[in-house]
């Protein structure tokens, strides 16, 4: 059902008004929030991986271009259109795709559950920047990772740049929150990796930090990777209570890489092959 859009001030179009994430998560509660993917492949991927739409939005060029395959699978629903121009005056911010799409929450699934028959995990530790989080779930779902864990400190998965940047691949990985406060991380959620049968791996720089291409490391049958927030990396707790540490051997005055960065490379190392 193709709108086309007259007033910016219409309600139909107003989920992708100038909302900000938390007013999207929350100012839509009774319905279970909504959150916004754009571009055709991420909600291709969404609609793929259960998600329920709401609506559409997107420049007109669009409706019988890029995204006529979602139209088609979506005939029932209102697709919202207007010049670029007006769609970005609408949202307050530049569509790089042209395409969004507004799609009803669901959250993750259960740790326990998702980490059964895992191999390798990642469980992020209070990571704040959502670009670094897309990246990380891109690299997960590229490496085979078989869950990715999030502490309750951790940004949304699905919110629009972490959706964005991971091209879609959170709806390819299965991932949970690993408590929900603040209080049940670190002592709590590592014991509970340590009840699922996992050893747990801290990336962090301390004096008795073992290569990554160590082979205890590689044979270990169930191993969840930890990687820190951004600038502080993992909690001292965190660390104590690993089962290992470990680094990635760099060239002398270079300390670190980027959490995403860093994440690449140690799903590499340790992946099963």
């Amino acid at each position: 059902m193709i709108i086309q859009i007259d007033d910016l001030s219409a309600k139909g179009p107003d989920v992708f008004a100038n909302l900000t994430e938390r007013e999207l998560r929350y100012a839509y509660e009774k319905k279970g929030g909504i959150f916004i993917a754009e571009s055709p492949n991420v909600i291709l991927r969404a609609l793929d991986a259960g998600y329920e739409p709401v609506s559409f939005l997107m420049e007109e060029k669009h409706i019988t271009g890029d995204a006529a395959t979602i139209i088609e699978r979506c005939p029932q629903l209102p697709v919202y259109t207007a010049p670029r121009q007006v769609l970005e005056k609408l949202t307050g911010y530049k569509l790089t795709r042209g395409v969004l799409g507004a799609f009803k929450r669901k959250e993750g699934g259960d740790y326990k559950q998702i980490c059964k028959s895992a191999h390798r995990i990642a469980v992020l530790e209070n990571i704040a920047d959502a670009t670094n989080m897309g990246a990380i779930f891109r690299s997960a779902a590229a490496l085979g990772i078989d869950a990715v864990l999030l502490t309750p400190e951790c940004a949304d998965p699905l919110c629009r740049r972490c959706l964005r940047v991971s091209m879609g691949n959170v709806f390819l990985v299965d991932w949970a929150r690993i408590g929900e406060n603040a209080g049940e991380w670190p002592e709590r959620g590592m014991e509970e990796l340590k009840k699922l049968g996992f050893k747990t791996l801290s990336m962090a720089l301390r004096n008795n930090s073992v290569d990554i291409d160590d082979p205890v490391l590689y044979n270990e049958e169930k191993l969840a990777i930890l990687l820190g927030t951004e600038g502080d990396g993992l909690l001292t707790q965190t660390i104590n209570l690993s089962d290992y540490v470990a680094k990635i051997p760099m060239k002398e005055g270079v300390d670190s890489l980027n959490v995403a960065a860093a994440g690449a490379v140690i799903f590499w190392e340790l992946r099963k092959r």
